[in-house]
This record gives structure tokens, C-alpha cells and sequence, in this order.
């Protein structure tokens, strides 16, 4: 088989994945037991679809313990029935008990949003970030250094995508018949692998209005 087409059957990725399932059986001789009985996660993770941001490596849990979905930006539209299927597939058939909407410092999305950068097609999806600046451009004035303003509108961006999934009528009926369920805004900075808490958890009902003003309380005493 030349180069060429052995590139284009990606047998490095077959060879990666032999070794992978391999290291697992060395590891743990049931681990892919276990996997194929049971999907029983605690989390959902809504994150971006960027490369860099891999859910269960960050919060260092196994497959089978979060369940995921990804997009652009971490945006979270009430049109969107992918988002919106996962996030009644997790919490009315999984019973999750957190949903985890990540944003990340560094987010091309974000940074295309915010400098009016045409990128096609997805300029439409991250109209929805656009609109999240608009909102809040008291706190993302000219004064603030580039790098700044996109870690803020990131920031941003999660507060309002919470507020989004907090008004989904699948949370506000979760929490209605009394499940279990709390909604949380975290940031992650690729530099240096953490996790940023941006104040934003969401328990029920009445927390929302009372977590979102005080999760926007920082940026106007920075301001």
C-alpha cells in the first residue's frame, strides 16, 4: 500500500486505537465490561467543540461518567434540537445531576464575534455570541486591552448560555416535579488547564435572577 492511500485509511488512528484498548485491558481486565452494562453519569458537559478542550480528560473522568455535547462557541439556542436533545436525553433518561456549560479563554468563536470576522457559515451561529456582547458592551469598552475583552465576552458568553439552559422547558420541568438538578458556568484556560468557577450555579427557580446579577456584580466593580 503506497503512502498515500494509507493515509487516507488513517491506519495511524487504528493503530492508536489498538494500543489505546490494549493499555485499558493491561490497566483494568473488566473495564470494557463495565462500559458496555452501564451509562450512569452524575454530569452533563456543554463545551465547545474545540480540539484543544477534551470534557473528560479536563475533569479527569472515565467513559461512561460524563455525558457530552459540543458545539461552536458553547452556545445554547432554545431552536437547536441537537443541544436540545441531549439535554433532555441526559436529564429525563440519564437523571444527571449537574449540567456543566464550559466555555473556554482562547475561543476562536468568541474572538470571531467579537472582532466582526467573516467566517462563513457560522457567522449566523455566532450571532448569538454578537448578541451576548451587545448586551453586556458596558463592560467590554474600549479601554479594556483585546486580550481582555475576549476572556471577558467568554465569560459572558457562559453566564448567558446558564441563563439559556436554566430556561429550557426541560430544566424548568426537572425542577418542577423536584429532580435533583443544578446548572454551573465554568471557563477553562487552555495555559494552564484549570478551571475557571464563574459564580454562576443555578439550583432552581428562584436562584437564577439572584446568580446572574451577582455573577455580573465583578464586572461592574472592575469596570
Amino acid at each position: 500500500m503506497s503512502a498515500e492511500n494509507s493515509d487516507k485509511t488513517l491506519q495511524q488512528l487504528f493503530q492508536n486505537n489498538r494500543q489505546w484498548a490494549e493499555k485499558r485491558i493491561t490497566q483494568d481486565p473488566n473495564f470494557f465490561k463495565r462500559l458496555v452494562n452501564q451509562q450512569a453519569p452524575k454530569y452533563l458537559w456543554i463545551g465547545c467543540s474545540d480540539s484543544r478542550v477534551p470534557a473528560n480528560e479536563i475533569v479527569d473522568l472515565l467513559p461512561g461518567e460524563l455525558f457530552v455535547h459540543r458545539n461552536v462557541a458553547n452556545v445554547v439556542v432554545h431552536t437547536d434540537l441537537n443541544c436540545l436533545s441531549v439535554l433532555q436525553f441526559a436529564i429525563d433518561l440519564l437523571k444527571v445531576e449537574h449540567v456543566l456549560v464550559v466555555g473556554h479563554y482562547g475561543c476562536a468563536g468568541v474572538h470571531a464575534a467579537l472582532s466582526g470576522r467573516r467566517i462563513g457559515l457560522a457567522d449566523n451561529w455566532l450571532r448569538h455570541v454578537k448578541d451576548v456582547g451587545q448586551m453586556h458592551e458596558r463592560y467590554l469598552g474600549d479601554a479594556l486591552p483585546t486580550a481582555k475583552k475576549q476572556d471577558r465576552l467568554c465569560e459572558l458568553n457562559v453566564i448567558e448560555q446558564v441563563v439559556n439552559v436554566c430556561e429550557t422547558t426541560i430544566v424548568q420541568d426537572a425542577w418542577s416535579r423536584g429532580q435533583n438538578l443544578t446548572i454551573h458556568g465554568w471557563a477553562y484556560r487552555l495555559e494552564n488547564g484549570l478551571i475557571n468557577d464563574l459564580g454562576m450555579t443555578v439550583g432552581a427557580p428562584a436562584e437564577l435572577a439572584i446568580a446572574h446579577t451577582n455573577s455580573l456584580a465583578r464586572y461592574q466593580t472592575e469596570h
